[in-house]
């Protein structure tokens, strides 16, 4: 793991780094009613530069939701690394067969059997606007370690960095 980011460029470059690792998230949206609604998706680009990309159905909630509402939130845990990230943004949907070649991985035909040319395939592009991590170095030992530290002396673990960023 980095140690903690000097700048605002380097937080967003490990930003970067910890979505890339991460690959799978949880896509928040407003519903039509107010409520908050999340589902888990596959990144589709992990150079991420500040948007997100999702292939989805045209005809999908998640994407009359973003329609009405583009306000999304994108989280990512990386349980392996003890990483977290929680990017807030707005959402568009649209279809541009030339990028979703660039984006498309054989993988996602369990999902669209016809490939690119499944009938409604749109995709979803997620501009952040800030993001927040957490990123806890070290492993589970010294994690654990750090818990039962804190336990035995009524202090709060060093939690590792936490650190929020603007795009």
């Amino acid at each position: 793991m980095s140690s903690e980011p000097t700048s605002a460029a380097d937080a967003r470059s490990r930003v970067t780094e910890l979505v890339r690792a991460a690959r799978i998230c949880m896509l928040t949206t407003i519903g039509l009613d107010g409520r908050l609604v999340s589902r888990p998706m596959g990144l589709q680009e992990a150079e991420f530069d500040g948007d997100l990309w999702f292939f989805a159905y045209a005809d999908s909630a998640k994407v009359r939701q973003l329609r009405v509402n583009p306000e999304v939130n994108v989280a990512f845990a990386d349980q392996r690394n003890h990483a977290w990230v929680s990017i807030a943004g707005t959402a568009q949907e649209g279809y541009d067969r030339r990028h979703a070649e660039r984006l498309w991985h054989p993988l996602l035909k369990t999902w669209f059997p016809a490939g690119l040319d499944t009938p409604g395939l749109t995709l979803i592009k997620v501009h952040a606007g800030s993001a927040e991590y957490w990123d806890s170095p070290g492993g589970t030992v010294v994690n654990l370690l750090g818990l039962a530290r804190a336990a035995a002396t009524g202090k709060p673990p060093r939690a590792g960095e936490n650190r929020e960023v603007t795009f």
